[in-house]
């Protein structure tokens, strides 16, 4: 019988140096290491790695904003072993892990690169019954209807999962977007009834104050459509490449780390149900400065889950 045995990308520690335990925790953390649909830069495979050897950064991981650390609620299953062959073979090895993950936890994956969303919207939206809500931090609209000629890659899923019904266009918000692109791509969301912001209109918006519109209409928003469980899907582009240099596909003037800390800060009461972050690339990367942001903005959207369930709304 062959044995399976991780790439040699694959991570070895955990996220927060989480020790192992017997017993299920309420959040759990798994990496998705696939970068076999990127169209510029690949790497994204060696992104969960990267990502949990920031988060040693954290130390006991209390959170300076909410007063908590994730570490005692917190499980790190690894990173899933799935075939590295074709984007097809993967997407039908990794659905079936992401449901058995599902019933018994609120998760978060790592990748990967960004054709790892529609296989785990698909076993959300088998999970809920019904289409998801979608908060998607990026610098590309992900619209395309096909990838140069490919039927499906890492910008195509938001396509996808439109033609599929596995999410909501009413609550769906972009923030970032600013790649270059047909206006029926760019604006597909908007066009469907979603959100969007794109990066030129967010420049010079911090704080909680100077966001505090984009804050309120999202939240207006879900609370009109009965606030539905909603999936975080954060492209670590959506940051200029001053803040992450280390991704694929990097586009000049984005956000700031500082605008994505503040929006999932003042999220916290979103109904979130689970969380990707992907696109770190760190062979692109100086200082661990990409991966710190993404292992913070995972670190902080943990306590801010974990915060809502301990004292609510």
């Amino acid at each position: 019988m062959q044995r399976k045995t991780p790439f040699s990308y694959a991570s070895s520690g955990s996220f927060l140096r989480v020790p192992p335990t017997p017993t299920s925790k309420p959040f759990g953390i798994a990496g998705i290491p696939w970068d076999g649909a990127t169209t510029n830069r690949p790497g994204a495979r060696s992104g969960p790695a990267a990502i949990r050897q920031a988060s040693l950064l954290l130390g006991d991981a209390i959170h300076p904003y909410f007063d908590l650390s994730p570490i005692d609620d917190l499980e790190d299953h690894g990173d899933l072993v799935l075939p590295n062959t074709t984007l097809q073979a993967m997407r039908g090895a990794l659905e079936p892990q992401v449901e058995s993950m599902l019933a018994r936890q609120h998760m978060v994956w790592l990748g990967g690169d960004h054709s790892v969303t529609l296989p785990l919207l698909r076993a959300y939206r088998k999970h809920a019954g019904h289409p998801l809500a979608v908060i998607h931090f990026d610098a590309h609209c992900d619209a395309w209807q096909d990838h140069y000629g490919e039927p499906s890659g890492h910008g195509t899923w938001v396509h996808e999962a439109l033609t599929e019904g596995l999410v909501d266009p009413r609550v769906f918000v972009q923030l970032g977007i600013r790649s270059p692109a047909d206006r029926a791509y760019r604006q597909r969301i908007q066009n469907e009834g979603g959100l969007s912001f794109d990066a030129r209109s967010l420049r010079g918006l911090e704080s909680p104050a100077q966001l505090r519109p984009v804050i309120d209409a999202v939240a207006a928003r879900w609370a009109a459509l009965g606030n539905p469980p909603t999936y975080l899907t954060l492209d670590i582009d959506c940051l200029d490449p001053a803040f992450a240099p280390g991704t694929g596909t990097p586009e000049p003037a984005g956000l700031t780390s500082g605008q994505v800390m503040t929006l999932l800060e003042s999220w916290t009461d979103l109904p979130f149900v689970g969380m990707d972050c992907v696109e770190v690339a760190p062979a692109y990367d100086h200082a661990e400065i990409t991966s710190l942001a993404a292992a913070h903005f995972i670190w902080t959207y943990l306590c801010g889950r974990i915060r809502t369930a301990r004292v609510g709304t």
